[in-house]
């Protein structure tokens, strides 16, 4: 957000924020989620490269397309393990695993 945009909301009488200080999230949880969040766009990438659907890499993974379409959103209710699961099938390596996070 631009200075002059936050000057005028804070002059109206809104609080500008972070979503860290709003929820009161650690530096730990933002690391967390930010990592998670990289895990989904990662997962969302490479399965779009693969010109793989959601039911293809749903079929593969033993899940259902709605559990993928939930892994690719960072949805909190997926677990860091299935995404990097669903990764690993889709061929990632360790390596490109770390430059993703």
């Amino acid at each position: 957000m631009n200075a002059e945009k936050k000057k005028r909301l804070e002059a109206a009488g809104w609080k500008v924020t972070t979503v860290q200080e709003f929820l009161d999230l650690s530096d730990v949880d933002m690391e967390y989620i930010e990592t998670k969040l990289a895990l989904s766009r990662r997962l969302r990438e490479l399965r779009a490269k693969k010109e793989l659907t959601q039911k293809e890499l749903a079929a593969a993974l033993k899940t259902s397309q709605s559990r993928v379409a939930k892994m690719e959103k960072g949805d909190p209710t997926v677990s860091v393990d299935l995404l990097m699961q669903a990764l690993f099938r889709l061929g990632l390596s360790r390596k490109d695993l770390a430059r993703a996070i």
